[in-house]
């Protein structure tokens, strides 16, 4: 049985779920594209107010990506501290960081020439 080839805006939105379903803050996307020699086309950061919170964020987006769309991550760093989980999905890699731990490392400004979108998801009561 083959696996369905599943796009990377696919992909973002199902991430950004997994990051929402767990209350992950300040979500935000950075296309590498434009940018020569990026080790992937997209970065998505967040963060987490407690290593606990991390840690949720990170296994709600693998559970969502999983039942989803099928597919895990090809490497997990990071999940023993849970200050910084780098979730590498090749073209996607997803960066849940604690509030200090992001501020201290702004990869956001490292990357300063990928444009950069704010995501707020949808609300739903």
């Amino acid at each position: 049985m083959t696996k369905k080839q599943v796009s990377a805006d696919e992909l973002i939105a199902v991430i950004i779920k997994g990051i929402d379903d767990v209350k992950g803050e300040n979500i935000q996307l950075l296309d590498l594209r434009e940018i020569e020699n990026t080790v992937c086309d997209y970065f998505i950061i967040c963060s987490g107010n407690s290593n606990t919170q991390v840690n949720a964020i990170s296994g709600s987006v693998q559970k969502v990506v999983s039942k989803e769309i099928k597919d895990k991550p090809w490497h997990v760093e990071g999940e023993t501290n849970a200050e910084w989980v780098l979730m590498d999905y090749v073209n996607v890699v997803v960066h849940i960081f604690q509030k200090h731990v992001r501020d201290f490392y702004d990869i956001e400004s490292l990357w300063g020439d990928a444009k950069i979108t704010q995501i707020n998801p949808v609300k739903f009561n």
